[in-house]
């Protein structure tokens, strides 16, 4: 006599191992991605709710204000202040562009600044009014650390007109 099996019941077998292990490869990407999530945040929006960005990974950009400056060359300290500036490159835009939206960050007395702190080398693009882009996180004293430095001089990258592309005097036959 033959055994007989029951086929309904292997396939259900079959289809819950297939649930777990799809359950179990979502939970790993989920739980990943927010582990390794950096939320980009304007000076003004992590200055207005402090306790909700601590301790999270944030990305942050901002105006040099280029006499707050510090380096310690003996243990690579930097620490400098920025000031807010738009996040939106249409706000950046309408406003005259990023050289006049950084440079007007910097003058106004009633922007939001914060102070950041970053070891590593100096970088050599770090004066006044230029972009920094930092990645770090927000401390409990309200000092931003950054691990990672970035910054863009708008005035070394305008863009200038080329004199290859003016009209010429006479025309080329």
């Amino acid at each position: 006599m033959e055994p007989t099996y029951a086929p309904k019941a292997n396939r259900m077998k079959f289809i819950l191992g297939g649930v777990l292990i799809l359950a179990a490869v979502i939970y790993l990407i989920v739980s990943s991605t927010r582990a390794s999530a950096q939320y980009f945040v304007t000076i003004d929006e992590l200055m207005a709710d402090k306790s909700k960005n601590m301790n999270r990974d944030l990305r942050v950009s901002g105006a040099v204000m280029g006499d707050s400056v510090k380096y310690d060359a003996a243990t690579l300290k930097l620490s400098f202040t920025v000031a807010n500036v738009p996040g939106d490159n249409n706000q950046i835009e309408a406003q005259g562009g990023l050289a006049k939206v950084l440079h007007t960050a910097v003058v106004d007395p009633n922007s939001t600044k914060m102070s950041v702190v970053y070891v590593g080398p100096k970088p050599d693009l770090l004066r006044n009014e230029a972009q920094a882009i930092m990645t770090g996180r927000l401390g409990d004293d309200g000092v931003f650390y950054a691990s990672e430095l970035l910054l863009k001089c708008p005035t070394k990258y305008e863009e200038a007109v080329p004199s290859q592309v003016a009209p010429a005097a006479t025309p080329v036959k």
